[in-house]
């Protein structure tokens, strides 16, 4: 196991390096120059020269790179271009509303679609079953900022009772309010995140029924739900953790997406607004902290299979 950890852990940082060479090249590929941001319409050319030096852009891409690798080194994201302000404090100021909204909507998810995937399953002669695959596969294909705006309307704008965005501006110094207007967003994020996971939850739970060391165990005598219980649930865990973080993953990338609809000051405003003013900082602080966020989700996920299943450790041993 330990051998499996340090190789993993040389994987995880060789994808950190990687992901932060492509996001930085790709940056600079888009048009628009961030010292026009800086500038008033119609400057000189020396003016756009001028501003290019005081934000280091005028210097060659390996150099500039290697200064922001640099920074990383020493938790240091840089200053946006724009405000003159600290990336990563500002990136650290947000999480309050990103990282609860993703953690408490991947929860309800949860909730909802191992139950809900079982039993589609387990029950797969009955009318509810083929029920409840349509219905996830509607879940599917529903955006989730179209189903955000549906909430809106009807708890928002028709019955009153949630507001329709926005966050307490002394955040969660009242939690109430807070709690409040996370309501819809979690929602949003659940309920799509929920249907995916329910088809994932359904195909591991049929695989272990068909199996044969379940048949076997039913015909030593146990029960249908002692088998499932005492064989069945670990086995079809392991690929169902590596579903899960990879849902965990995908709620926080899709809190970010949602929280632009509910005007909610988390990491999302803040990569939009980086992306209109082409604050480079900005975005690759946002982009690489949502980007670490993955890859370690993705890491512990692996590290859970092979804590469930004896099987995958002596495979790594191996």
């Amino acid at each position: 196991m330990s051998h499996y950890l340090v190789r993993r852990t040389a994987i995880l940082l060789g994808s950190l390096f990687l992901a932060a060479v492509a996001l930085f090249v790709l940056l600079r590929l888009l048009p628009g120059d961030p010292a026009n941001a800086l500038l008033p319409v119609g400057a000189t050319p020396d003016q756009i020269d001028a501003a290019r030096r005081e934000l280091g852009t005028d210097a060659s891409l390996p150099s500039q790179f290697l200064s922001w690798l640099a920074g990383i080194a020493r938790l240091d994201l840089g200053k946006s271009l724009i405000s003159t302000l600290p990336v990563g404090p500002e990136i650290t100021a947000r999480l309050p509303v990103t990282v609860p909204l993703t953690l408490t909507a991947f929860v309800l998810a949860v909730l909802v679609a191992v139950p809900v995937g079982v039993l589609a399953a387990a029950r797969a002669d009955r009318w509810y079953g083929p029920v409840i695959n349509a219905v996830t596969q509607l879940g599917i294909a529903v955006p989730a900022l179209w189903l955000g705006l549906l909430l809106i309307a009807g708890f928002a704008l028709n019955l009153h009772v949630l507001p329709a965005g926005g966050f307490p501006p002394d955040g969660w110094a009242d939690p109430g309010l807070a709690l409040q207007s996370l309501i819809l967003p979690c929602l949003t994020v659940a309920l799509v995140m929920a249907a995916s996971m329910i088809r994932y939850v359904r195909a591991a739970t049929l695989d272990v029924l068909g199996a044969d060391y379940l048949r076997t165990a039913r015909a030593l005598g146990a029960g249908a739900r002692e088998a499932m219980w005492r064989h069945g649930l670990r086995n079809a865990a392991v690929p169902v953790i590596a579903v899960l973080a990879m849902e965990l993953a995908t709620t926080f990338l899709g809190a970010v997406v949602v929280e632009s609809v509910f005007a909610l000051p988390g990491l999302g405003s803040l990569l939009v607004r980086g992306i209109s003013q082409h604050d480079y900082p900005v975005i690759q602080g946002v982009m690489l902290v949502s980007t670490a966020t993955v890859l370690v989700v993705g890491f512990l996920g692996d590290v859970a299979q092979r804590l469930v299943d004896p099987r995958l450790r002596l495979r790594s041993a191996s």
